[in-house]
């Protein structure tokens, strides 16, 4: 009887161990392909971004790609955010980081649209675009029964130590008015003094304006009233959406060529698709008069640009094509700067 239970006693000790054993070979596997996972670079055909948008950092020679989070994900039930990719060569990618998650008690918790991070007097600041799951109220009755719902939707500032993050908002509420839909603010600064120039919805005034505001020394808010640049339908390239009369302000980008011309591209419906026109200051000065170039930048079902330097000095235009979800990826294309305009050149890879 005693040597039964011996053997028994031996045979539960030999298997708790192996148990220990596995579960520890488990773990090692599972750290082992977490590991690889986090490891493994991603090409720039395996993003899927709308919107892209690229901080050159000189000082680390490192480009920074930022991205909403629901862009990769799709899933709603992993929340709403930022995150960022980092390259040196602009074709390989680390994995997404997370630089600001929407917390649960946030004005917005639905849409993430557009971030875009600008170096400013020391710090980073992150420009985006939130949506509220609540709608406006008190609004006209809409012009045909397919036009989008009119969202809470707004443009807002967040600030952070480091471009990697993370990210802490002012305050919880956006930068722009509560009763307006905005979207794609984006910082430029004119005889030292900030402003964010930022798109006035379509959905909501059918007829898109691209709407300029001054902003506090450390943009932690607006200052004095919003001044209106231009109209959507003053630009001879725009056409209005298909299910209405509606003319689509997105994407707006600013940069001043080498002959000091101040230009602005951005995005709307051209007879393509989506598209991306060039307006130009008569003054010279981001207050206008903004005149439009006839022709598009970029027409072939692609948007919403920006523009950068690359560490080699080549200016190159990131835009995302196609149009349509989720095939969204972002394309590169070099620029030429001929002093008066830019022309669309040859892609960058």
């Amino acid at each position: 009887m005693k040597i039964e239970l011996l053997r028994f006693r031996k045979l539960i000790l030999v298997y708790f161990t192996l148990q220990i054993i596995l579960f520890f070979l488990f773990v090692d596997v599972a750290f082992a392909q977490q590991k690889k996972t986090a490891d493994k670079t991603l090409k720039t055909e395996e993003i899927r971004v709308r919107d892209p948008f690229i901080f050159a950092d000189k000082s680390t020679q490192t480009y920074y790609l930022y991205a909403s989070v629901h862009n990769r994900t799709q899933d709603e039930s992993e929340g709403q955010g930022v995150e960022v990719y980092t390259s040196k060569d602009l074709q390989n990618w680390t994995q997404p980081k997370v630089v600001f998650k929407v917390p649960n008690d946030f004005w917005a918790t639905n849409a993430v649209w557009a971030p875009e991070v600008h170096f400013y007097n020391g710090k980073y600041y992150l420009f985006t675009t939130f949506t509220s799951n609540d709608t406006l109220s008190n609004q006209p009755e809409a012009p045909s029964l397919k036009w989008p719902r009119r969202y809470k939707r707004g443009s807002q500032i967040l600030v952070s130590d480091l471009p990697t993050g993370p990210f802490e908002p002012f305050c919880n509420k956006p930068h722009t008015r509560s009763d307006w839909m905005t979207l794609d603010g984006t910082l430029w600064v004119e005889d030292a003094h900030p402003y964010m120039v930022y798109c006035h919805e379509w959905i909501q005034i059918e007829n898109g304006t691209m709407d300029l505001i001054a902003l506090e020394t450390d943009l932690s808010a607006t200052k004095g009233d919003n001044f209106v640049l231009f109209n959507a339908s003053d630009a001879p390239w725009v056409k209005a959406v298909k299910y209405g009369p509606g003319y689509v302000t997105d994407g707006c980008f600013l940069y001043k060529t080498k002959t000091g011309n101040l230009l602005m591209i951005w995005s709307s419906m051209g007879a393509d698709g989506y598209a991306i026109g060039i307006a130009a200051s008569e003054s010279g000065s981001v207050k206008g008069l903004w005149k439009h170039q006839q022709k598009c930048l970029f027409k072939n079902d692609g948007g919403h640009g920006m523009i950068f330097t690359t560490f080699d000095g080549e200016l190159v235009i990131a835009l995302h094509q196609p149009n349509s979800r989720p095939n969204e990826r972002m394309q590169l294309y070099k620029l030429k700067d001929t002093g008066n305009s830019l022309e669309l050149d040859e892609k960058l890879f």
